[in-house]
């Protein structure tokens, strides 16, 4: 991806920072680099390899179901997870460029247990895509850039102030952070296929 967030990661940056300099052209791009990338991980799968259960020893969701806090979680339930974050900061984005103060959550995530096949994660993706860049074309010509999204303190100080393009921006770092957990459950998936024990 063109956009490096390790400024970010390091500390020695906050998010408003690396958008400062990013146009919505940036977004669109980076976009499209990071889809294409989850596509990737997804080739030569099976629905056999997107649904299998990896072992995850650091699993802990304080948000899952009762239940599900410390399952690892399969591809297509990454899939879904990152798509829905992606797809909310981005639906936060229009509605801050278009000069409307918003705070609050603009979130739905596709149940993960209704993905069983590498069709429907695929699918997921391209609708993500979809859902992503058609959001981009909701800002106006000139979007404000000077209304923020509400936060926190705590997120204020990590981040900095939200406005459309840094709220965009928020989803794809999001996404990026969780390639390497990608990359891992393919790989076990991979192995599993091949009777290799984990």
């Amino acid at each position: 991806m063109h956009i490096d967030f390790s400024p970010l990661d390091r500390g020695e940056k906050k998010l408003a920072e690396i958008a400062a300099s990013l146009t919505i052209a940036d977004l669109r791009t980076a976009t499209n680099q990071s889809i294409d990338r989850l596509h990737a991980y997804l080739d030569d799968l099976t629905d056999t390899d997107v649904t299998f259960d990896p072992s995850d020893p650091l699993a802990d969701d304080p948000y899952a179901k009762p239940g599900e806090e410390h399952i690892g979680w399969s591809l297509a339930h990454l899939v879904v997870h990152v798509t829905a974050s992606s797809e909310e900061t981005a639906s936060i984005a229009a509605i801050l460029a278009r000069g409307i103060p918003f705070e609050g959550r603009l979130r739905y995530e596709t149940p993960w247990e209704t993905v069983r096949t590498l069709a429907h994660c695929q699918q997921r993706l391209n609708e993500s895509r979809r859902i992503r860049l058609a959001s981009l074309d909701a800002f106006p010509d000139k979007p404000f850039l000077d209304v923020y999204r509400g936060v926190s303190e705590r997120f204020l100080k990590r981040f900095g102030p939200m406005n459309a393009i840094a709220s965009f921006l928020f989803g794809l770092h999001h996404e990026v952070g969780h390639y390497p957990q990608f990359a891992e459950v393919r790989s076990q998936a991979l192995a599993a296929r091949q009777g290799i024990p984990r």
